[in-house]
């Protein structure tokens, strides 16, 4: 009896242990028809740029070969990845794929996939950013059927406020990491109450920004695909999907946070030094 007991209980771990992997190998395969290892590259990129402004604003004498490969190291594109994925894959559970699967690697889908990739890209010029943001301005306020279609989009998946937390946590982090290397002291207390000082101009800059990517992303759809999209995110699989994809980009962006500002903390004891 007791061997038959035993020979179970292996049994059911066996089965256990092989629908995590396959639940893994299918979060895997949506994460690809999302173009998320594509959008980490961009990323990445939007990174590199940022180290270099970080250097002129913060790190003294600016930006050095050093600081370089310090920033490259921590926009690791393999880690920043891994990161997202393993937090996605915990966070999204076992809700349902298929759905998601269907959706996303339809040729609807993926053309929705390539826009973003491409919006975001060409967002990276800041002339078109300030373009796209005008863009917006000019909507806002009016009784635009495009902005209404939108803005029931944004709603649905709380895309500003998810946005606002993820931005305002990062920022904590990057604190955190100024304190924790020894360039501030301030206490946790201290940090918060400086975080939430930009809460208004953070949460006033997201929105536009939100509101103008997609703006941008979503006009050469065909008609009844961003309805579509939106019931989508409405069903629980959806809801999942967008939980899980901030859970992941939120714990990429925390670490990088933290990462640059002890970075930043030990630029300024060497200069000291």
């Amino acid at each position: 009896m007791m061997r038959n007991l035993l020979a179970t209980a292996i049994t059911g771990m066996t089965f256990a242990i092989w629908t995590g992997l396959a639940q893994a190998q299918s979060t895997d395969e949506l994460l690809e028809a999302l173009g998320v290892p594509q959008i980490v590259d961009v990323m990445r990129d939007e990174g590199i740029v940022y180290g270099d402004t970080l250097a002129a604003d913060m790190v003294p004498g600016g930006s050095t070969p050093s600081w370089d490969a310090t920033v490259a190291r921590i926009y690791d594109e393999d880690r920043m990845f891994e990161t997202v994925r393993q937090t996605f894959s915990t966070e999204f559970g076992d809700a349902d794929l298929e759905p998601l699967l269907a959706f996303f690697t339809s040729e609807t889908g993926q053309q929705i996939v390539g826009l973003e990739l491409s919006a975001r890209t060409a967002m990276r010029d800041q002339e078109i950013e300030d373009a796209a943001r005008a863009a917006f301005r000019d909507l806002e306020g009016t009784e635009s059927e495009t902005l209404a279609m939108i803005s029931e989009f944004v709603d649905t998946n709380d895309l500003v406020e998810a946005n606002l937390v993820g931005s305002l946590n990062a920022n904590y982090m990057f604190y955190l990491g100024l304190v924790d290397g020894g360039a501030l002291d301030m206490s946790e207390q201290d940090i918060l109450t400086e975080v939430w000082s930009s809460e208004p101009q953070t949460r006033s800059d997201t929105r536009e920004w939100v509101y103008a990517f997609l703006l941008m992303a979503y006009r050469p759809l065909a008609d009844g695909v961003v309805e579509d999209y939106t019931e989508l995110s409405k069903t629980d699989p959806g809801r999942a999907l967008n939980r899980a994809l901030f859970a992941g980009f939120n714990k990429m962006y925390d670490d990088i946070s933290y990462a640059l500002g002890r970075a930043v903390a030990r630029q300024m004891q060497v200069q000291e030094l």
